[in-house]
């Protein structure tokens, strides 16, 4: 393991330290100055080993995704063997089919570059509807996926006594499952019917409510218009509180405003996106899959 290094970016500086220490490995920040145009200049270590991942959660992806491709080529060039992404949050997975003619589907797209540039990735609940393994929309040599979900449950039963944890929608019922078991919560799921991106409808379950805090999971928000209306339908229907934990904290805009203006008690997140609600780090668990994936006990 000391002869992988990690490399990051300035504005994730402290998670990719925090990731190299855990890991027992070295970590080196790639240079970047933007020129007044928008255009990139990158600088990597002058000396790479065989063995390099690179750190980039991919919220706000244009510009993240050209930064991954400039270095990994480069690293390759360098002489770099084996090269894994860590990224936490991976953008374009939710584009999986075209519903219209000449529409282009994304994560085939980004599925295809990322396995053209990297032997190994590794994310964090990546946002899969209809395919069912990240090998299948990233085919990497290695596509490994870490869950939030365990440790999600565990601090929403930490947060809350006897909470019932719901998700969003029916997709997301094996995942909030597993959230739910290993602590003995209830759980459910609310059925959702989105219209528009800020338009959704949503059903919420026969579960009984009444004087329970509940508390919502989900895996990626960015409106926060889903969360928003669960929230406001779940306390009409009697709940003492509702908080949300989420793995993805986008939050676009006013998102987060618009949550708490539902009722919303608390926001939790993870540091998968670095953001205000981060209470929970996925850090660990990423560094027990980077180092199994490397043969280090």
């Amino acid at each position: 393991m000391n002869q992988t290094l990690l490399l990051y970016f300035e504005e994730e500086a402290v998670q990719a330290l925090e990731l190299a220490s855990l890991s027992n490995a070295t970590a080196q920040m790639v240079d970047r100055h933007l020129f007044p145009d928008g255009e990139l200049k990158l600088r990597l270590p002058a000396e790479l080993p065989e063995s390099v991942a690179i750190f980039h959660t991919l919220n706000n992806p244009n510009q993240k995704l050209i930064e991954l491709l400039f270095s990994a080529r480069a690293a390759r060039i360098a002489g770099v063997k084996h090269l894994t992404l860590i990224a936490p949050y991976l953008a374009y997975m939710r584009q999986d089919m075209a519903f219209s003619p000449g529409e282009i589907v994304s994560q085939h797209i980004i599925g295809d570059l990322l396995a053209c540039l990297f032997d190994a990735l590794i994310t964090v609940d990546p946002h899969l509807h209809r395919v069912s393994t990240l090998a299948q929309a990233v085919p990497v040599k290695n596509a490994l996926v870490v869950s939030a979900a365990p440790l999600m449950g565990s601090f929403a039963a930490l947060q809350r006594v006897n909470p019932i944890l719901m998700g969003p929608d029916e997709e997301s019922l094996q995942w909030v499952a597993r959230a739910a078991l290993p602590y003995h919560l209830d759980f459910a799921v609310a059925k959702k019917v989105r219209k528009g991106d800020r338009d959704v409808e949503i059903t919420l379950p026969s579960i009984d409510v009444r004087g329970r805090s509940v508390v919502l999971l989900d895996d990626i928000v960015s409106s926060g218009h889903t969360l928003a209306r669960a929230a406001e339908l779940l306390l009409v229907a009697g709940a003492k509180t509702v908080d949300v934990v989420v793995t993805h904290a986008l939050f676009n805009g006013s998102a987060l405003e618009l949550v708490k203006g539902a009722g919303v008690s608390h926001v939790w997140s993870t540091d998968c996106i670095i953001h205000q609600s981060n209470a929970i780090s996925i850090l660990p668990s990423i560094a027990q899959v980077w180092r199994a994936a490397l043969g280090v006990d």
